[in-house]
């Protein structure tokens, strides 16, 4: 099923901080063991197997985490890892991968994907892509992938899609009438209920000449100054003076050219420690152990626990905590309050910065 045209960027320098404390500066969430035996950097890229072969992926990462990517995809080539200087959000992160492409292959047609999600069945996802891929190839348009929405969530941005342009092997291809960033949740409700809307995934698929025209209307800057290869101390210099601006912000929300694939299939970006419960099955006491960590349960159930190999952790008489084991560190807190470990992290900037 290998398409001669088709690369993979994996976008894989964030932190992860709702992981924390096993997510830190130096080994964030994509390189942890959330799912299976390997780390999600590894689970992502085993997902293009037969499709897209290993020279054609290039991995988006910073300086401090090139060594994780290379210990993660060891047979990855050094020259496939593509270093942003630092942190400017994802459009110029994307420009400066495409810029990378275009220069192997003008021709490309290429498939973004952050390097954290978990997708199932992997046969489905690649039947996406190559759809979503033989259309990009005929067409200077940008098809992002939207999720069916179970539920009204506040923590995605959402898509409205409109009338059903074009069925590419079977899979629709609608107009993108709008994007909408993370509403609160009435809008969300309101959005669950109308129908026609959809989570934004996050991955996109395209040519190198339709990325070039998105971006040489929205955010010609950024694709200008990233055309030529440079050494890192001149593109560290260049990267700092770009905007920091998301794809979404500064492309997708302004270009017309947008169009759109659902997606049917088990997709989650494991948003959060209480995410694990939609992943993991629980053991036959009702709690979820994940990372490598054992547990012995007594009288508690609904428990989610995350440590490394050999860990042990006992629950006796609680119910609905999540428990982290990281070194020196332990995270205790119920489920319902797993999007507040950002707090944590936001207290220890200042009075910890050792812990992060």
């Amino acid at each position: 099923m290998e398409s001669p045209q088709l690369y993979a960027v994996l976008l894989s320098g964030g932190t992860g901080t709702r992981f924390w404390p096993a997510s830190r500066r130096q080994r964030p969430k994509q390189y942890l063991r959330i799912v299976g035996e390997r780390s999600m950097l590894a689970e992502t890229c085993a997902r293009l197997e037969g499709l897209v072969p290993l020279e054609r992926v290039l991995v988006v990462t910073t300086a401090d985490q090139r060594d994780e990517v290379l210990a993660a995809l060891p047979e990855l080539a050094p020259a496939n890892v593509v270093i942003e200087p630092e942190g400017r959000n994802t459009a110029p992160c994307i420009a400066l991968a495409a810029q990378e492409v275009r220069r192997r292959d003008p021709h490309a047609v290429l498939a973004v994907l952050p390097a954290d999600h978990v997708i199932r069945p992997r046969e489905a996802f690649q039947r996406s892509l190559v759809a979503a891929a033989r259309a990009a190839a005929l067409e200077p348009s940008i098809f992002v992938f939207g999720i069916h929405p179970s539920f009204p969530a506040t923590s995605f941005g959402w898509i409205r899609a409109g009338a059903v342009e074009d069925i590419v092997d079977g899979i629709a291809v609608h107009v993108v009438e709008r994007f909408v960033e993370k509403p609160d949740l009435a809008r969300a409700r309101t959005f669950l209920e109308q129908g026609g809307h959809y989570w934004n995934s996050g991955m996109f698929v395209a040519s190198v000449d339709g990325l070039a025209r998105a971006f040489g209307e929205h955010l010609p800057q950024v694709w200008s100054a990233l055309q030529e290869p440079l050494s890192p101390t001149a593109l560290a210099s260049v990267y700092s003076r770009l905007p920091s601006v998301s794809l979404d912000v500064g492309v997708l929300e302004r270009e017309q050219r947008v169009r759109m694939l659902p997606i049917d299939y088990f997709w989650s970006d494991v948003g959060s420690w209480d995410a694990l419960a939609t992943v993991h099955a629980p053991d036959e006491t009702g709690n979820l152990a994940a990372g490598g960590a054992q547990i012995v349960a007594t009288d508690a159930t609904g428990n989610i626990v995350h440590g490394e190999d050999g860990a042990l952790v006992a629950l006796v008489g609680v119910d609905d905590l999540i428990i982290v084991h990281s070194g020196a560190i332990t995270l205790v807190c119920r489920r319902d309050r797993a999007q507040d470990v950002k707090l944590i992290v936001e207290r220890l900037r200042t009075q910890g910065p050792q812990f992060l």
